[in-house]
């Protein structure tokens, strides 16, 4: 009897070179719809996973659940069934005030403010998003026409540390960082990324992230008028339509 990962319960006969992996396990089967052949694989904890296809060719949808730890087990198990190509889809709070509610934002890189890629290299190391994932999330974004931007974002393990740092015990510190990756163009705000490049760049993958912006709260600060938006659809767009240059790629076929 195949042996299955502990935590996503999938087996090497369930595998896939390539793997989307969004946070919310409600928002896999929205992920699937824009594949080929969609079905759903297995659910266990926070790992929901369907399989469909791009190309002909197998793709893994597989939640992370929130933050660096669950998305590093999810990595490293589904490296072992043969995942060797990761999409981050996931939603952000904007950051740089040029990011508004419904951009799409593509990280070329992460700031490490999360816990769990430390304890696979060290602070120094850069969590740098795989350079052809990301040409093809910003190649796919041109192509559908919507409104984007590529840079760096901040990855942390408390979300109220960021929206109530006032409550915290080093409310002072979590300001001062705040303020100094504005200050150094930071993009937006999320929970994974760091994670999802530093495990690729020790195992050997490549990794790209994509997200939504809901609302921008430096925006929002300055009494700026915004509507929050909820709809990933654009975001999820740009990801498979990223997977589907990059297989192509990997086909030798001209996209």
């Amino acid at each position: 009897m195949e042996e299955l990962q502990y935590h996503i319960q999938l087996g090497k006969k369930d595998g896939a070179k390539y793997a989307i992996v969004p946070g919310d396990p409600g928002r896999v089967a929205k992920i699937a719809e824009f594949l080929d052949n969609p079905k759903p694989v297995k659910c266990n904890r926070e790992y929901n996973t369907y399989q469909g296809y791009i190309n002909g060719e197998k793709v893994l949808v597989v939640s992370t659940g929130i933050g660096g730890p669950s998305a590093a087990i999810c990595m490293e198990e589904l490296a072992k069934i043969g995942v060797e190509t990761f999409i981050r889809v996931g939603t952000c709070g904007g950051m740089n005030k040029n990011v508004y509610p419904g951009d799409v934002v593509i990280a070329n890189g992460a700031i490490r403010m999360c816990g769990t890629s430390k304890e696979y290299l060290p602070v120094e190391f850069p969590a740098v998003a795989d350079f052809q994932v990301t040409k093809a999330l910003e190649e796919a974004a041109s192509n559908l026409g919507c409104r984007h931007h590529v840079g760096v974002v901040q990855c942390k393990d408390s979300f109220y540390g960021q929206h109530d740092p006032d409550s915290m015990g080093i409310s002072s510190e979590l300001k001062a960082k705040w303020d100094a990756w504005i200050r150094g163009g930071c993009l937006a705000s999320e929970m994974e990324s760091d994670t999802l490049f530093i495990v690729a760049a020790l195992r050997g993958l490549k990794a790209g992230s994509v997200f939504h912006c809901v609302w921008n709260q430096e925006l929002a600060g300055e009494g700026m008028p915004q509507d929050r938006t909820e709809d990933t659809s654009m975001a999820i767009k740009v990801a498979v339509e990223a997977m589907r240059l990059i297989i192509k790629k990997d086909q030798g076929i001209n996209p």
